[in-house]
Formats: structure tokens, sequence, C-alpha cells
């Protein structure tokens, strides 16, 4: 068959150890055959991040602005023990958090859903998308220990000199301190982000803080996304026959584990930091888990939801096969194709992204997957291969279909 042609370039980001190996197989096995990839390349390796000071991240993200939709490969952010074993001039900063602010970009991640897999919450029949504000709160936060007895005070000095001063505690022994904080243009981009990406894809939204105990912080939240609701949002929702719906986050997540599924639950930073892990889980794996940066201008960033897979990435340096599963990286590549497609008008370019992922749960369905899903399924003879052996299985099928 003839390759389908790309106009428009897709940014495209490589990155680290296991992950990294199964990009390499995704492209030759799954994508090169078929579609005349048109990418710009930036590898986000930790190596060449280091090698680069970084720029390269920087460099990423300023062209995912420019073409508007990247795909992203799984990356180390490095610790003490990765400075060493790298050898790195400094302890980079996560590019994922990088990209994030340079977008302004809000996560949304979704599970893949299979017959043969069940949630572990028997009500769950459609996926839940969890919507992450990836900015500011505890993860920019300042904290230090209180060495014993004091006052610990809360100070802001404004641009013209003027101060605003609250006590937090009167510590009559050692404890500890944080400070943390978020900003009205971040927030107001997230609630941006959460109800396009309601309306693209005709689901409910939900947004959950605990503004009754924080009656500032959690609360200017609930504010900023009730004015933006109202003023430009609300008559397209009605029309979409869909809803808004804000609850404290004690009461939503009683909802979420009694629900059917089928909606976006939006949540701050470190809520959905956690969230996305439990719903993850209860439908079944990480390594299912679909995750896209969205802007409020419209750019897009796809990447797999888990993390580099470090544990059989060196099993693999040492000759050993590894089922490592691919899903959420392929997903990630179909989810960035079929949005190039989607706005560059090339109707091939969508079709061979879904054909791509209907194959993928086509070689699921009939029991081929690795090690990680044979425990989970349910109703169907697994036969469990390793990664390479998945993904041309994989092929297979989309060969099947294509013809």
């Amino acid at each position: 068959m003839e390759k389908i042609k790309m106009t428009t370039p897709l940014v495209e980001m490589d990155g680290d150890e296991m992950t990294r190996v199964l990009w390499q197989w995704i492209k030759e096995e799954l994508l090169c055959p078929f579609v005349e990839l048109n990418t710009e390349y930036y590898d986000l390796g930790l190596p060449n991040r280091d090698a680069t000071g970084d720029q390269v991240t920087m460099d990423a993200a300023l062209a995912n602005k420019k073409y508007g939709v990247s795909v992203k490969c799984a990356t180390i952010t490095p610790n003490a023990q990765r400075m060493t074993e790298y050898d790195l001039h400094e302890m980079w900063k996560s590019p994922n958090g990088t990209i994030r602010a340079v977008l302004d970009g809000t996560v949304f991640r979704a599970p893949i859903l299979l017959d043969c897999i069940k949630p572990v919450v028997k009500t769950w029949k459609k996926p839940i998308t969890i919507a992450r504000h990836a900015y500011g709160d505890v993860y920019k936060g300042t904290e230090f220990r209180i060495p014993g007895p004091g006052k610990a005070e809360l100070v802001f000095t404004g641009a013209d000199g003027t101060e605003l001063r609250q006590t937090i505690y009167d510590f009559e022994c050692a404890g500890v301190l944080q400070g943390t904080y978020n900003k009205d243009s971040s927030i107001a981009s997230f609630a941006r982000s959460c109800f396009n990406y309601a309306l693209s894809t005709k689901q409910d939204l939900w947004f959950s803080t605990k503004d009754t105990i924080s009656k500032k912080y959690d609360h200017t939240f609930k504010d900023i996304f009730a004015e933006i609701y109202e003023k430009e949002y609300k008559e397209q929702f009605e029309a979409a026959g869909i809803e808004y719906f804000y609850t404290l986050i004690d009461d939503a997540v009683a909802r979420v584990v009694r629900s059917e599924g089928g909606f976006i639950w939006a949540c701050k930073n470190y809520d959905g930091d956690v969230m996305s892990d439990m719903v993850s889980t209860a439908f079944g794996s990480l390594a299912m888990m679909t995750s896209v940066l969205v802007s409020p201008d419209g750019n897009y960033e796809y990447e797999a939801a888990h993390g580099t897979v470090t544990r059989h990435y060196y099993r693999y340096l040492k000759g050993e096969s590894t089922s490592t599963n691919p899903m959420a990286t392929i997903f990630a590549w179909t989810g960035a194709l079929a949005k190039r497609g989607e706005l560059d008008g090339n109707e091939a370019l969508v079709k061979f992204a879904q054909t791509l992922e209907a194959a993928c749960l086509d070689t699921l369905a009939s029991g081929v997957m690795t090690k990680d899903l044979c425990g989970l399924a349910e109703g169907v003879e697994t036969k469990p291969v390793d990664s390479l052996e998945f993904i041309r299985a994989i092929r297979a099928n989309l060969e099947a279909k294509l013809a």
C-alpha cells in the first residue's frame, strides 16, 4: 500500500531506558511501514539533556507551541543516584514540568479499557479521565523544619511596599512548616483547558476541592471555575448536552466510586497526582493509561502515563527478553497522529491511528499480551509474549485490517 503522507510536522520527543527501546520498535514495526512520518525530532534522553544544558527540552517545548502537536517518550527526572549513574553536570528538572510550564497546559489521563479486564470497582463501565492541574501547590512549595519554640508568620510584601502579615502558628516545640502558592492566571488556564476538553470529548466535567476548609486557597479555584463557566462555557455545555458539576473532594471520591464512569474529573495538582494512580490501578494497570497535555490555546502533547521502566531496561542491557507493556506508548503515538490528522484535515492519518488502536485491542482480546496483563485478564486464554512479539502481533492484525 502507498504510505500515508503528512503535511505539518509532528514534534517527536525521544526519551530514556526501556521506553526508548520500545519507541524505536513501535516506529519500525507499526508506523514507518505505513506512514511517511514527518516529525521534528528532539532527543530528550538524559545524556543529551545533560550535554545541551537541558536546552533541548526548552527547544522541544517551543516547537510544540509552533506546530501544535507533539508525542513524547517517557523520560528520567534525575535524583542523586542518577547524578552518579549518568555523571551529570546538574540535577536537571523534570522535562514534563518544563513543557507544562511553556504550554501552560493541563494533563488529562484516561484508561484504555478491555472487555477481558474488569475494573476493580464493579460499577465502572466507562473510562474516567483525570484532569490534573500540573502547576504550583506542594510541587512548588517552600518548606523547612522548625527547630524549636517560636512564631511562624505568612508575609506578603506588595510591589508598592504594602505588607500583609498573618500568624500561622506559635510553635511550643519543634515542627515543620510549608508554604504553597498558585496563580489566578494558571487556575484560569486550567479551567479553560478542562472546559474545552469536555466539549471536544462531549463528557461531563466534575471539579472538586476542599473549599469549606481552605476558604481562600481552594475557594479561589472554585470561584474562578464558576466565573469562567458562567461567562464563557455555560451555553456551549447546555447546547452539547453535558454538565459542569462542582462538589467537595471527599464527596467527589464517594460519587466516583458509586458512578459508572464516563466523565472528566478535574483535580488540583496533588489530588490529580494521587487520583490518577488510583483510577489507573482500579481499571487495570498504569501501563494502560493514556496521557495528554492540553493548553488553553490548543496545543497538545501526548505521552504514556508511566515512567521509563528502569528494571526491565537493566535486564534488556544484559540481553534478556522483557515483557514490557507498550500499549500506553503506542496510544501516545496514535493520539498525536489522530490530532495531527484532525488539525490538518488528513482523514487518512486519522483513520490509520484509529485502525492501529483497534489492532492493539484486538490483539489483547485474542489473549496475546504482555505478562503484566495476564494475571488480570478474565474469560480469555492468555498467551504471554515479550514486548517485540507483542508489537509484531499487533502489526499482523494491523496489516489484516488495512488490507
